[in-house]
């Protein structure tokens, strides 16, 4: 028997920064490779490009199919492991100027499959690598 799960969060940050800094630590991959998460990482950071992020036994892979220069940026993502594919999602990342800093506005629209991984585990450890962001932006 099968077990699919959907869910859809957002979560949202103030940075201290321009949205244009903000901006800056998605597209540059060793900035990135320091705040989101551990293990191989690599970026190729342009509409049709690929990012991945191999960690143990997991690889998280995104597809990027919309970005706007210091605005938003849309991508496919999924999780698999040894136990095979463990989501699919779609996320969008708002980046909108707040005061002398941004207001980061990220929702994830996602399916969670045969319980590999829970919706709630995806939204804490999505909040913890913003905080990480957060972190590297001096909030």
């Amino acid at each position: 028997m099968t077990d699919v799960k959907h869910a859809t969060f957002t979560l949202e940050r103030h940075y201290p920064v321009s949205p244009a800094k903000v901006f800056a630590a998605w597209a540059d991959p060793a900035v990135k490779a320091g705040w989101f998460g551990a293990g191989d990482h690599s970026l190729d950071f342009r509409v049709g490009g690929r990012e991945t992020n191999r960690a143990g036994d997991f690889t998280f892979t995104s597809d990027y199919h919309d970005i706007v220069d210091g605005e938003r940026i849309v991508y496919a993502s999924t999780l698999s492991g040894g136990a095979g594919l463990a989501t699919v999602s779609v996320t969008t990342v708002e980046l909108v100027p707040d005061g002398s800093g941004t207001r980061l506005v990220l929702t994830e629209q996602g399916t969670f499959l045969d319980g590999h991984e829970e919706p709630e585990w995806r939204e804490r450890g999505t909040g913890d690598w913003l905080d990480k962001l957060g972190g590297h932006l001096g909030a």
